[in-house]
């Protein structure tokens, strides 16, 4: 199956050369979209009117900056949705917000190897989502099953889509490290540092309900964190409250409320 690495590559290095020769309008927002969103986003479905029209923008915006495309199945409307849903419920505190270090995304159809491998003949095939490095740099690669799990299950703590572009977020300092310069004033850094070892420890000694990956590194406690965050924000307010106020003080926003 190296035909599919090899044709992934070709994919990003022309989705590259297309950012770079063509900047997107921004569109106006499909009204049916509406729907699409209300029916599968509960974050969406919890804003108020005028912030449903602010979150709207918010998705066309991303949309007229990121290319997306499929890996051997046709796009659907659905799926642009959820992946710009994604994009910008970790960043709808921020009045105004660009992903400067992504250009594309490629969606799979299916959970993928090491290798990009998707076939059901393929081994190890549970990642649902990457940030890209070296050749894949400013790239995004998701799981279309993983993404639509993410948010059709609303109890689980966990959202691919919102975990892949928090580590996006994270990464914008040049360092995927759990510490959002961007996003975290400076003196708030130290706490959270303390505030980390503190959560992953307890998660990998079993006294935690963080979702075990959370206690691999800093970046995926941040992700996996930040899911819990946007999935389950009354639970996470209640059994971390310490947490939760860190990171709302992050994304400047307060999905409990």
């Amino acid at each position: 199956m190296a035909y599919i690495f090899i044709s992934v590559v070709i994919v990003l290095f022309a989705v590259h050369f297309y950012r770079k020769a063509k900047r997107h309008s921004v569109k106006p927002f499909p009204e049916h979209w509406h729907k699409l969103l209300t029916d599968n986003v509960l974050f969406y479905r919890n804003l108020s009117k005028d912030a449903q029209l602010i979150f709207q923008q918010k998705m066309m915006l991303f949309l007229s900056e990121v290319y997306i495309d499929a890996v051997q199945f046709e796009l659907e409307e659905l799926d642009k949705v959820l992946i710009a849903a994604s994009a910008v419920i970790p960043v709808f505190g921020f009045k105004e917000w660009h992903y400067t270090n992504l250009s594309g995304i490629l969606l799979y159809p299916d959970n993928f190897n090491e290798d990009m491998q998707f076939s059901s003949k393929d081994n190890s095939r549970n990642i649902g989502g990457i940030v890209g490095n070296g050749r894949f740099e400013k790239q995004m690669i998701l799981s279309k099953k993983a993404l639509y799990h993410g948010f059709k299950n609303t109890t689980d703590k966990s959202n691919t889509g919102i975990h892949e572009f928090v580590h996006l977020i994270d990464k914008l300092d040049d360092r995927t490290d759990g510490v959002p310069e961007r996003l975290m004033e400076h003196q708030y850094a130290i706490p959270w540092l303390n505030l980390i070892h503190k959560e992953m420890e307890a998660i990998n000694d079993n006294h935690s309900d963080i979702r075990k990956y959370g206690g691999t590194n800093q970046a995926e406690f941040f992700a996996v964190a930040s899911e819990y965050f946007f999935e389950r924000a009354d639970l996470l307010k209640r059994k971390h409250p310490e947490l939760y106020g860190m990171l709302v003080e992050c994304f400047r926003q307060e999905p409990s409320t």
